[in-house]
């Protein structure tokens, strides 16, 4: 009977992140595993500097979910737009480079020395999304209002 729990839980979720993600890949894991990081740390480097406040954290949260909230936008944007997933996975590299900086950042709070090599990685991951956002910029397929830009949540 337990089997059978466990089977249909696991259908269940499998149905609702496809639906809203287009599916569970490697870089929603790692979108996943940033975020559940970067929360971890900022809360450390808060509890480390004396200013570890429970709105903060909640706030803190709610942005963590308002990213994967967007990603289920670009995801359906896509489905209307022929189910490439370009956009969804532009929105979700994005937010892995945003999250990987600010774990970085989280770490100098707590006075932590984070290794040349990792912080080298990072810059180059951001000069790869810059260079994806500007592509389409250049090719007027990013479908952005001119007076929006990308905002780190």
């Amino acid at each position: 009977m337990d089997e059978k729990i466990y089977g249909g839980v696991a259908a269940f979720f499998g149905a609702i992140t496809g639906y809203f993600f287009g599916g569970w890949t490697g870089m929603m894991n790692a979108l996943l595993g940033l975020a559940i990081i970067d929360f971890v740390t900022g809360m450390g480097a808060a509890w480390m500097r004396g200013e570890l406040r429970s709105m903060k954290g909640y706030i803190g949260i709610a942005k963590k979910v308002g990213i994967f909230l967007l990603v289920t936008v670009a995801h359906l944007i896509d489905g209307v737009l022929g189910e490439m997933h370009y956009l969804r996975d532009a929105v979700v590299f994005f937010y892995i480079v945003n999250e990987a900086l600010s774990i970085v950042e989280n770490y100098g709070k707590m006075g932590f020395k984070v290794p040349t090599a990792l912080v080298k990685a990072i810059s180059a991951l951001e000069d790869k999304a810059g260079e994806e956002v500007k592509r389409d910029e250049d090719s007027g397929s990013s479908g952005e209002a001119p007076d929006t830009q990308d905002k780190a949540v």
